[in-house]
Parts: structure tokens; sequence; C-alpha cells
């Protein structure tokens, strides 16, 4: 199929969508062009997300299962784990996860695994669209030369672009739709053809020159985050020794209408990108020799900060009750990375956890949205626990409150009323009702 037959077929909304890796940004993109009017075909090896889907139900409790029977009821979308249909899609996008090893080297390998999976049975005149976020080069330099060993070339026999992904679990002021997509490649056929893959459900395209650029645009806007973020963990605690309130300083700081964009402070970062991708630069980056002391930094404050914070709540410990964590009784408020969402990747939360019970604690979890905690690479020894009801009894019962995601649906009335210590690290109690003087902020 030649690009201008492929871009004709994509125009018509005939063109067979594929999105490889059904989480959080392969199911929004799915549910996008679906509704849009476009055929998918879903690939995951999880079977449960298989059957969830061609069911017509939902995983993930952003997007209702109305909205995905919607679309598989008329054939709209479906899901496979069948890999040998990958020569069925005219488009494939590729959403699959890219962690760090203990090193804090790229893990690759679930898209090495994938794009392999795809050069079987690659066909003349696909279209195959990476969104994992990656280093720059990713696309080149290992996507590429795998998919062209059977002898195909990118931009003559198939098409190869880089589209970053920019989901935000839990906000619905910018959606999948919404939200502009970046795009590039290394011939401009491959560039078209992708953004028109993604005007079939009407978002902003931005072109750029090449594959490395739009993977270098991904990585400088969560690096941007990280370090912003860093920059407000550290005047948080050379705040918090000189008696001043970090909160109430970025709150009259961000009424400023120039030179100032708000961060806030946390208890370390989560999710799959910010705490993940400023590392896939500072890896290649010494390639070239050169050193990311600056993105390096940033990471080594945002990784210490939840021992920080359990060394915050083993001092209040002792300052009010004059008793360290050994035995100490701690209740977990919050163990999705970020508020109203059950997305715990990466969450500090569950590195909270650990180390409190390495020191001798015990602790329970209360999240609304994350009523079991599953298996995580990380923390496979947490799966399983179950959250516990919020109640008096529970707050009482227990030697401080550790609050590590301020989730809209907790009730921090209740909270700051049967406490006997708090240890607050979103600033949460700030609109309780109840006199704050068992609240350290943290």
């Amino acid at each position: 199929m030649s690009a201008e037959d492929l871009k004709a077929r994509i125009d018509a909304k005939q063109a067979l969508i594929g999105v490889i890796g059904l989480g959080y940004v392969g199911l929004p993109l799915c549910l996008a062009f679906g509704e849009a009017g476009a055929r998918v075909l879903g690939f995951d090896l999880d079977a449960e997300k298989i059957s969830a889907i061609n069911d017509g139900r939902s995983y993930l409790e952003q997007f209702p299962s109305e909205r995905i029977a919607a679309l598989v009821e008329p054939g709209l979308f479906s899901a496979t784990s069948d890999m040998a249909r990958l020569c069925e899609p005219d488009i494939l996008l590729i959403c699959v996860p890219t962690p760090l090893t203990k090193h804090l080297e790229p893990d690759l390998s679930y898209v090495e695994r994938t794009t392999e999976a795809i050069a079987r049975s690659l066909r003349d005149g696909q279209l195959i669209i990476l969104e994992s976020t990656t280093y720059p080069g990713t696309t080149g330099e290992l996507v590429q030369p795998i998919l062209e060993k059977a002898g195909r070339r990118a931009g003559q026999d198939f098409w190869l672009a880089f589209s970053p992904e920019r989901e935000d679990p839990g906000n619905t002021s910018h959606t999948t739709v919404s939200i502009p997509k970046v795009v590039g490649a290394d011939d401009p056929s491959s560039r078209d053809l992708a953004a028109a893959t993604y005007a079939i459900f009407g978002t902003q395209v931005v072109p750029v020159s090449s594959s490395a650029t739009a993977e270098a645009v991904k990585i400088t806007e969560n690096i941007f985050r990280a370090v912003n973020i860093a920059l407000v963990n550290e005047l948080k605690i050379v705040y918090s020794e000189m008696g001043v309130n970090i909160w109430e300083v970025i709150e009259a700081a961000k009424t400023k209408p120039f030179g100032y964009m708000p961060f806030y402070p946390g208890p370390g970062l989560g999710g799959h990108c910010i705490p993940i991708d400023p590392f896939y630069l500072t890896w290649k980056a010494r390639e070239f020799g050169l050193s990311t002391r600056f993105i390096q930094l940033a990471g080594e404050i945002n990784t210490s900060m939840p021992l920080r914070v359990v060394s915050e709540v083993q001092r209040a410990l002792d300052e009010r009750f004059s008793k360290g964590l050994n035995g100490a009784k701690v209740l977990l408020v919050g163990v999705a990375y970020k508020k109203n969402v059950s997305d715990i990747r990466e969450s500090p939360a569950l590195k909270l956890i650990e180390l409190i019970e390495c020191r001798g604690g015990t602790v329970e979890f209360h999240d609304p949205h994350v009523p079991t905690i599953p298996i995580t690479r990380e923390h496979p020894s947490l799966a399983g626990r179950q959250s516990i009801e919020l109640t008096p009894d529970r707050l009482t019962s227990c030697d401080a409150v550790l609050i590590a995601t301020d989730h809209d649906g907790i009730n921090f009335n209740l909270i700051t009323k049967h406490a006997r210590l708090i240890v607050d690290t979103r600033n949460a109690c700030a609109t309780a009702e109840a006199e704050l003087t068992n609240v350290v902020l943290a």
C-alpha cells in the first residue's frame, strides 16, 4: 500500500487501527479513535483485560464500562492477545511500559519484544507509531533496525513515527482528544501519515522535524516537572526549619501573574513518567560523554522524600508520645500516586509502608480508589493488602495517621477530629474545620 492509499484510508476512517498495550495510555486512545468512528483492534497479553473489553467492561475506573460497550457492540472496538494478528491493522500504536532497571538504566525490553512481534508479521504499507516514553533516538536506533531485519525499509515499504503520550490520569479538564499530539518522523510521508492518524479524533497535531525531536519533547516535559517538584521539596525542608509554611508561600507566590508557576511538594514522586523518564536522558547523555548534574540532583531529592517523611513521623511520635516507630501503629491515608485516581504505579506510599515496617512499625491503609494493592514490580510483598474503613475507632487506636494522597473523597474532618497525631504530606488538613493542633506538615 502506498502512502497515498493509506492516507486516503485514514481520511475516510477506513483504516484499522491497532493499539498494543491497553493500560492508562492505550485504552483512552482506543476510546478516542473508536468514538470518532474508526475501527480499533487492541492487543494485550493480559487475558483479563481482553475478556473485559470484549464483554464491554472497564478495568480502569476513569473510563466507565458504558463507553467501552458502546464501541464493542457495533464492532468498532475489540481486543485480542493473539500477536499473529498484528498484520491486520493498517496502523499500529505501541503503548507499552518503559520502566527502569534496578541500576536506574532504561528497560526497553517491552518495546523491543513488541517490535519483534510486529516485525514477524510486518507487511508493506503499515504505519508504526511508538508512543512509549523513551530517550531521544530510540525509534531510529532500536525500533527501526528490528523492523528492517527482513529487508523492508522505513519510509519506503512501511512508515515509522513517534508521538509521545500525554495522558494525565484523573484530569477531567484535559483528555486524550483535547491534548495536542506532537508527531515526529524521519521522513515526510511517515510524519504526514501519523499526523493524519491523530487528526481522526480531532486533536491539534504539532509536527516536529524528527522522531528524536519528538522523543526529546516528552522527556523535556517530564524533566521540567521533576526538577520543579524537587525544588519545592527542598524549599519545604528549608522553610520548615525556619518555621515557614511552604504551602502558604506557594499560595501567595502564585498570585503573581507572570514569571511564576506553582508546583507542590509531597512524599515523593509517583506515576509512570516523572520518577522514571529523567533517568532515560541521563543514561543517554553518557553516550556523549555528558553529565546531567541538574537532573540527577533533582532525582536524588525526589527519591529521598519518602525517607524524609518517615523520619518526620518518627520525630513527631517521639515529641508527642516519647516513642519511636518500633511498635507504632500507623494508618496510611492514600496509596495511589495522586489524588482521585486508582493508579499506584511508582507510588511513594508503597515505599512509605516498607520503610515504616522495616523500622518495626505496623501499617494499615485507607484508599477509596484502591481497595486492594495489586502486584507491582518493586513492592511485590505488599500485593493483596486491603483498604480498611475509616472510622473514629480506627483513628483513635493508631499512633499516627500519615496522609500520602489527598483524595477528594476522604473525610479529612473525621481524621482531624479523632486522630491523635497526623503527619500531612499534602496539606490536606488545611481545609478541615477542627483546630489543627494534632497536625504536623511533612
